[in-house]
């Protein structure tokens, strides 16, 4: 078997809306096509036995075991693989279940499609199935420990921490949308202007000079110190000169640590020798010059959470410790400690399992104690500095138990650093009496402080912390989000994206737009080539100075990665023709569609999709859709839009010469077609059908009014500059260059229907076929032209996508002689050649109509021209 290819699907996609996590690989079964499970002997007993788990996949018979029943029945290995790649993510604590396996339409090949929660994980999960299911079908031994290990390795490495991602969540339950910036902790929250980021728990909210006061020990001690607030007596010291006047003057027991430590990194607790101290000052200056020598304050370690400088909840937390009971070695009781369930690996449980480290041995030899020593019934053995959770630390809530005046205390403390979200430490008898008179002390102020002992405690309520911080960042129920209209369709987004666009900068939005040309933030161009999939929308949604999105999707984005976006608020479908069929294993003109209503099918249940009336595929739509739907035709008596009216449903159309609202049985005229530059006084038919959806999805939003609309038809100039590739004119002296982007047969027959209306005395076709297009769409390229010009000039794109020059040119050429075989046809292989031989052999009043491959690169050699021209 063989992996022919692997994508990560990111968003909305062809396979699920709802689960926009998504691998899919296709798969090359090759002799395996021909052994289905039941065929090969023993496979279902050693799957079974290799992942007994796997009983729970009830699979289609609907029932545990049900998976097991299909294999026993006979099942293909594409599907067998499906299953072990989701059961191997569930065994490294990554629960995930949905899967499909299809067929790409090619003899014993198939979409194997699984869900990840890590996608680098679920990547592995994917490659290791397929090597596991050869060793079962082979009866290979395999040992499912190191991909389990290694899964859980990779979930550690790229998985958001418990804190950030607490606060991720509890933004998606507001529908505030999540952009994960980089593969570390860095993530935005919202869209566009509304956007706020987080790292960790530091918000974009949170002050600068807050944090680098609370990264320094000493300096925050100093302002609690001055505010009157108990702090240990300490002192910095450099040299071990320093340490021993330090020791002198406050006496055993200490504490050391760097000066700007984090996470206890450094840190050495309950100092009461002089070996100690040497030991932990040179540990210390491990993470900094300067360490803190301070007088050790017996109690309790508390953490208190204070967040938009309002007291949130309190926990008691204990280093990783085992209990002696006289019987075992301490190895012994930690290995027990570490069967407790509620222990994992990393983050993946609410506790993690304690790991002897160097740190574990230091603090053993101190006490005479080795791994093999058995401690008395009852000793506490600490077994960690400090009592972080990720040491197998443990947490208890003690939330309601504080004092009010420890309350107050801790809200000055979080004002006095400037700390909107902040941890403070306290080291006590309690918290049930004021810290101020139990003799305790304040040990650390900590931006960033995690949030897993509070989301998780080991003992006590659970607090949901992320709250606070999301309606501090978002206050008044606010989501984050900007407007987003998406377009998608097989001709005609990018023409309708930028009129979109542009009518929605007359209305005064800073909009972003991406189109098959490139990025636009406002009027700049900031990415160039086509920019119709994810990454570019998402190059908009984090622009923090857009506050409207109009977002074009092509099928290859689609396909390729899937949306950028889980919800837009209008969606429009524009059309749906016979192009890229036979392409990512899209093989009918109906499975298109299918791609092509993942737009509409994101739109939020109060939004609008656009629909096409006129197209049968784009109609149907409108029956698995769960928001409204607004229609466009270029005929107000169409059945469809007839009927959709009658029950007070909105429609534009082309009536009487105007593009038309049409609101239940009211009818608002906008503008006529003659006024609108696009449409070149009514002749560009297929630019007066691309404004009808631009207007009503403009019309859709209360910000922008009718005048706005009608300004913006008034005022789009079609040019090479606004709308690349779509209807650009270029008159020389003698004779006339026409360049569309028109790439498919439905494209280039409503090109030539528009040249037929145009005054030239003669008119020729220069034509080009996409290799990875079927026969008879290249044929059929060529049957068109031939049908409404005059001459046609045959030349080749600069990628030929998979066939060679002759093979492209041969089909066009029959294409053409089907039609008209006494056609003048002549074949000049390259684009900037073929211009060349027009500029120097161009018949008087011609019109040359190009069909651009490249548009920036037609363009720029036809302005070439035009240059040369002027200069002669």
């Amino acid at each position: 078997m063989k992996i022919e290819e692997l994508k990560i699907l990111r968003g909305p996609n062809y396979w699920s809306i709802r689960r926009t996590k998504l691998i899919q690989m296709k798969l090359d079964l090759q002799e395996m096509e021909q052994r289905p499970t039941n065929t090969i002997e023993g496979f279902g007993d050693r799957l079974a036995a290799l992942f007994p788990s796997m009983y729970a996949h009830r699979c289609s018979v609907g029932e545990p075991g049900g998976f097991f029943k299909r294999v026993a029945e006979g099942t293909w290995m594409g599907h067998v693989i499906e299953h072990i790649a989701l059961e191997l993510q569930t065994l490294a604590g990554m629960n995930t279940g949905f899967g499909r396996t299809r067929g790409t339409g090619e003899p014993g090949k198939y979409f194997v499609v699984i869900s990840y929660l890590e996608e680098d994980a679920g990547v592995y999960a994917a490659k290791a199935a397929v090597k596991i299911a050869e060793a079962l079908t082979d009866g290979t031994p395999y040992d499912l420990t190191e991909d389990i290990q290694q899964l859980r390795e990779i979930r550690e490495d790229t998985r958001l921490g418990p804190s950030t991602g607490c606060i991720v969540e509890e933004a998606a339950k507001r529908g505030i949308p999540h952009l994960r910036l980089n593969k570390h902790s860095l993530v935005q929250l919202g869209y566009g202007v509304n956007q706020k980021r987080i790292r960790a728990t530091i918000a974009s909210t949170t002050g600068n000079i807050a944090v680098d006061i609370a990264c320094d020990k000493e300096e925050t001690k100093n302002l609690l110190g001055a505010a009157e607030i108990p702090v240990p007596r300490g002192t910095v010291v450099r040299t071990i000169a320093g340490l021993e006047e330090a020791v002198e003057k406050f006496g055993y027991p200490l504490v050391i640590k760097p000066i700007d430590g984090n996470h206890g990194k450094g840190n050495t607790t309950n100092i009461t020798t002089w070996d100690q101290a040497e030991k932990a000052f040179e540990s210390a200056k491990l993470y900094g010059r300067s360490v803190i020598v301070e007088k050790f304050i017996t109690g309790f370690d508390f953490r208190i959470l204070v967040i938009n400088y309002k007291f949130i909840c309190a926990a008691l937390r204990t280093p990783a410790s085992v209990v002696g009971d006289g019987i075992h070695t301490i190895q012994w009781l930690i290995d027990e400690t570490n069967k407790d369930p509620r222990r994992g690996y990393g983050h993946e449980k609410v506790l993690t399992q304690i790991t002897v480290d160097d740190s574990t041995m230091k603090m053993l030899d101190e006490k005479g104690y080795t791994l093999e020593t058995i401690p008395p019934t009852g000793e506490l053995v600490l077994l960690k500095t400090t009592a972080n959770l990720s040491t197998g630390g443990t947490s208890t809530d003690v939330t309601d138990e504080v004092h009010p005046e420890n309350i107050v205390m801790c809200e000055r403390i979080a004002k006095i650093i400037g700390l909107d979200i902040c941890g403070i430490d306290i080291m006590a008898q309690d918290l049930k009496t004021p810290v101020s008179s139990n003799g305790g002390a304040i040990l650390e102020v900590n931006a960033a402080p995690g949030f897993r002992m509070h989301i998780d405690p080991t003992e006590g309520l659970g607090r949901n912390v992320a709250e606070p911080v999301i309606n501090m960042l978002f206050p008044d129920r606010s989501n984050g989000r900007i407007p987003i209209i998406a377009i998608t369709g097989t001709n005609g987004k990018t023409t309708t994206t930028r009129l979109t666009a542009h009518i929605s900068k007359t209305a005064g939005k800073k909009v972003g737009y991406t189109t098959s040309d490139g990025v636009y933030i406002q009027n700049q161009l900031l990415m160039k080539g086509d920019c119709t999939g994810p990454i570019s929308a998402q190059f908009v949604l984090k622009d923090p100075t857009v506050d409207f999105a109009v977002l074009e999707c092509a099928r290859g984005g689609i396909l390729k990665n899937g949306l950028a976006f889980e919800h837009c608020d209008v969606g429009i479908v524009t059309n749906v023709a016979s192009d890229h069929i036979g392409l990512g294993g899209i093989n009918s003109v109906e499975q298109m569609a299918r791609v092509k209503a993942v737009v509409p099918e994101t739109v939020y249940p109060h939004g609008y999709a656009v629909l096409n009336a006129e197209d049968d595929l784009v109609y149907a739509m409108k029956k698995d859709l769960k928001c409204n739907v607004a229609l466009f035709s270029m005929d107000e008596n169409n059945p469809r839009i007839q009927e959709h009216c009658k029950k007070g449903g909105l429609a534009t159309v082309y009536e009487n010469g105007y593009i038309s609202i049409l609101k239940g049985t009211w009818k608002i005229r906008v503008c006529h077609v003659k006024d609108i530059p696009l449409t070149f006084e009514g002749k560009a038919v297929h630019n007066i059908a691309n404004c009808l959806p631009s207007v009503m999805a403009t019309y859709l939003f209360k910000s922008i009014t009718i005048e706005d609309i009608r300004t913006g038809l008034q005022t789009f100039i079609s040019s090479s500059i606004t709308t690349p590739g779509r209807l650009n004119f270029f008159h020389f002296k003698h004779f006339t260059f026409l360049a569309d982007f028109a790439h498919n047969p439905h494209g280039l027959k409503l090109l030539c229907q528009f040249v037929e209306q145009l005054d030239y005395p003669y008119k020729v076709g220069v034509i080009s076929g996409t290799g990875d297009r079927r026969d008879e769409d290249i044929r059929e390229l060529g049957s068109i032209s031939a049908a409404y010009f005059d001459e046609i000039i045959i030349r080749c794109d600069k990628n030929l996508r998979g066939r060679t020059a002759e093979e492209i040119i041969a089909l066009l050429q029959e294409g053409v002689n089907s039609v008209n075989p006494n056609i003048p046809q002549t074949v000049i292989a390259n684009e900037n050649l073929a211009l060349e031989h027009i500029y120097a052999n161009y018949k008087p009043g011609a019109l040359y109509t190009i069909m651009c491959d490249v548009v920036a690169g037609a363009l720029d050699k036809i302005k070439e021209l035009k240059d040369r021209e002027s200069a002669s």
